[in-house]
Parts: C-alpha cells; sequence; structure tokens
C-alpha cells in the first residue's frame, strides 16, 4: 500500500498542478499521511531548478499549517478521548507529568522531528495533546521544516541530480548528526 501511495504521489511531480498537490501532500503529512513532502519536491526541483524556492516556501507554509491541524488534533482528542480514560484508570497524575516532560524539551522535540525523518505528524499531535505553547509550537515548526526544505532546495539547486541520491537516503542521518552536535553543544556551553 505504501508503494502505491509513494508512486501515486510520485505521478504529480510533473503535473501542472504540482504546487497545489504538493501543497496539500505537505499539509496533511504533517498530522495524518505517511509520505514526505520530499517525494514531491525532489523531482520538482530538478525539473524545475529555477523554482526552488519557491517549491520549498510552498512546502514550508503548507507543511506549518498542517502542523497546526495535528496540534488541534492532539489538543481535541486528549480532551475528548484521552483524559477520561485516563482518569478512569487513574493515571492523570502520570500523563500531567509526561506533558511536563515533554513540554521542558518541547522545543527540541518539534526541531528534531521536524528536520529528521521522525515522523513530524507525531509532534505535532503529541505537542496539541500535552499542551505545548501554540507560539512556541509554530516558531519551531517555522525553523525546522525552514532548515527541512530550504536544505533539500538548496542542495538540488547547486548540485542538480548527481545529489539525489545522496538526499534521498543519507539526508536524514546528516540531519540528526546535526542536531545531536546542536544539543551537545547547547550542554557544553550551559556547563561552562
Amino acid at each position: 500500500m505504501i508503494k502505491r501511495l509513494y508512486d501515486w504521489t510520485m505521478g504529480w511531480a510533473d503535473h501542472p498542478r504540482a504546487l497545489w498537490v504538493l501543497a496539500c501532500v505537505a499539509f496533511i503529512e504533517s498530522s495524518m499521511f505517511p509520505i514526505p513532502p520530499d517525494v514531491l519536491m525532489i523531482p520538482m526541483i530538478l525539473a524545475a531548478p529555477h523554482r526552488a524556492w519557491l517549491i520549498a516556501g510552498v512546502a514550508l507554509c503548507a507543511s506549518v499549517l498542517g502542523g497546526l491541524l495535528g496540534y488541534a488534533i492532539g489538543a481535541l482528542a486528549f480532551e475528548t478521548l484521552g483524559q477520561p480514560i485516563l482518569a478512569a484508570l487513574g493515571k492523570t497524575d502520570s500523563m500531567a507529568e509526561f506533558s511536563t516532560r515533554f513540554n521542558d524539551v518541547g522545543f527540541w522535540a518539534v526541531l528534531t522531528a521536524g528536520i529528521t525523518p521522525f515522523p513530524y505528524k507525531v509532534i505535532t499531535i503529541m505537542s496539541g495533546w500535552t499542551g505545548m505553547p501554540l507560539a512556541t509550537f509554530i516558531v519551531t515548526s517555522i525553523i525546522a521544516r525552514g532548515l527541512r526544505f530550504f536544505i533539500v532546495a538548496a542542495l538540488l539547486w547547486k548540485f542538480g541530480a548527481p545529489i539525489r541520491d545522496f538526499i534521498e537516503r543519507r539526508l536524514g542521518l546528516m540531519f540528526t548528526l546535526f542536531v545531536a552536535i546542536l544539543i551537545a553543544g547547547f550542554f557544553a556551553v550551559g556547563m561552562m
């Protein structure tokens, strides 16, 4: 099923309304769709490198707006379903503790999920579920998704088709290493 969905998504890359399709995919990927917008972005940018920044901008805007939907799903699902179930099980206190811990590192969770292969939709829903401050969620989403989409666009714009394999296979690992180094740097500065 995922392969068919991937092929269907790829089929839209050269469609005249590809930007609209990219916006839809980026929007729903942030809360429920399993295929990342990169699948459309890569062939679209390779076909029209002069539009790389527009394509990345569309993906960014739609992804952040979709993240707000994921946030709302988390907030609404927790209030209507999760909280009564946890209260009946006597687990309300442990969920409050989890929510506090998640929100303490929420910036890093959203940043990491936004630029690495970790499913961004999980963090958008959890952010709403735990009541992360909306402003923190939005700013971090813009930074994270902007980094992800504009770095991919820049690499494709500069190097073209030869960099495609690297992006598809190894960019997630590079982003993960970048976030780990960034976090380690903040901890090192904080310990001084």
